[in-house]
């Protein structure tokens, strides 16, 4: 199983109305299966604080981060949030960590 199957297993856990994982390693030097930008739209959001909802998403994926995940961009939504938003993902900000300066 990839990380990113691996990834998207655990946060099912949310039971998520959309998931979208997206490997986004190819994108930084050096990167293999170590940056990806999750987007995840559940009603299991609905009464968390925006840094709850990255601590639960942290949590879930504790041994993903042990085994080498490096950097994650997350948008985490409810669907109210998410229709409002226009379903739009937060894009990833170039990597400015490692040996890649």
């Amino acid at each position: 199983m990839t990380r990113k199957e691996r990834i998207e297993h655990r946060l099912e856990a949310l039971a998520p109305a959309a998931l979208v994982v997206e490997d986004e390693s190819y994108r930084h030097k050096g990167g293999v299966e170590s940056h990806y930008n999750v987007a995840i739209v559940a009603a299991s959001f609905e009464s968390l604080g925006r840094v709850e909802r990255h601590r639960r998403v942290h949590a879930l994926l504790a041994e993903e981060f042990a085994g080498g995940l490096h950097a994650l961009t997350l948008t985490l939504r409810t669907p109210a949030e998410d229709a409002a938003a226009g379903g739009e993902a937060i894009a990833s900000p170039a990597c400015q960590g490692g040996s890649g300066r």
